[in-house]
């Protein structure tokens, strides 16, 4: 009988599943949004709807495991679960929907298995690789060619700067420029930390540049063979930010290949392309491979 391992990412904003068999292979893969990371930035606490909605779907991932015949797992909360005084309470509930316990990963753990799923089957030479993973409550950033060389996690997501600044519908030019100089500030910090300017290639992961990408290709439904290594420029991201932030969620919807990330995909965007600006950047690779895979390959 197959060995097969599973990974779970329980992130601020959505859940994924990963299931492969023990060379690798993938059996199944799924997303969905369940914004675990509901009000935690205002609150500090984990929203009983939020750990129920999480929950739900991690019951469904625990019956797709028993059907695979899953053996090994590994579940990883992110940011949300960090910072939130009741995690235990939800992770207790996880545990049985699952039958495993979720870790809960540090800021920098979550960077170096992001910059290994980025950077799976990519040649070294071409770095050193800048990897950006905008999740919905923090942002890693990993500097590195065949490993990481340095690395930072900062609270700054798609929902929390959603919750934080835009309050609007669409968001008001204040509540963007709000949005901007905080995202400024915490870039700062990446830019002490890392040598920037020894990046020769930029690899952008999570749902808000996979969603852009989908976007920018004319996709109406989300596929990741299309979008997984397209490239972005500046002027485009800079373009469809302008076009988002000009109309309401309910018209975002309408414009997006994953309707239900309208509500953060304005946050999520002036995170990027505040990036790009101030880290000078051009363009950026986008890649489909991420935090999951990276957890994936650590059972196998």
């Amino acid at each position: 009988m197959p060995m097969n391992v599973a990974a779970i990412d329980i992130g601020t904003n959505s859940v994924r599943l990963l299931i492969t068999d023990q060379q690798g292979a993938e059996l199944e893969r799924h997303m969905q949004i369940t914004r675990l990371g509901q009000a935690v930035d205002v609150s500090g606490r984990l929203h009983p709807d939020a750990i129920a909605r999480t929950v739900h779907v991690l019951s469904e991932y625990g019956a797709l495991l028993r059907q695979h015949n899953v053996q090994r797992v590994r579940a990883a909360a992110t940011s949300a679960a960090r910072d939130a005084a009741n995690s235990d309470e939800f992770f207790d509930a996880a545990e049985r929907a699952l039958g495993a316990r979720p870790e809960l990963l540090s800021g920098e753990e979550e960077a170096l298995l992001s910059f290994r799923g980025a950077t799976f089957g990519l040649d070294a030479a071409q770095g050193p690789f800048l990897v950006v993973d905008i999740g919905g409550g923090s942002s890693e950033f990993v500097l590195g060619s065949a490993a990481p060389e340095a690395l930072i996690s900062v609270p700054m997501g798609c929902v929390r700067m959603t919750e934080r600044h835009l309050k609007s519908d669409p968001p008001s030019s204040e509540q963007l420029a709000a949005c901007v100089a905080d995202i400024r500030g915490l870039l700062a910090e990446v830019q002490r930390a890392l040598p920037l300017d020894r990046a020769r290639c930029m690899i952008g992961l999570a749902g808000t540049i996979t969603t852009l990408a989908s976007l920018q290709l004319g996709l109406r439904h989300y596929d990741p063979r299309r979008t997984h290594h397209s490239r972005l420029g500046r002027d485009q991201v800079e373009h469809l930010f302008e076009r988002l932030r000009a109309v309401d969620v309910a018209t975002r919807r309408t414009l997006l290949a994953e309707p239900k990330r309208a509500e953060v995909i304005v946050g999520g965007v002036a995170i990027l392309v505040t990036v790009l600006r101030e880290f000078d950047l051009r363009e950026l690779m986008v890649s489909e491979s991420d935090i999951l895979d990276g957890l994936a390959a650590s059972l196998r």
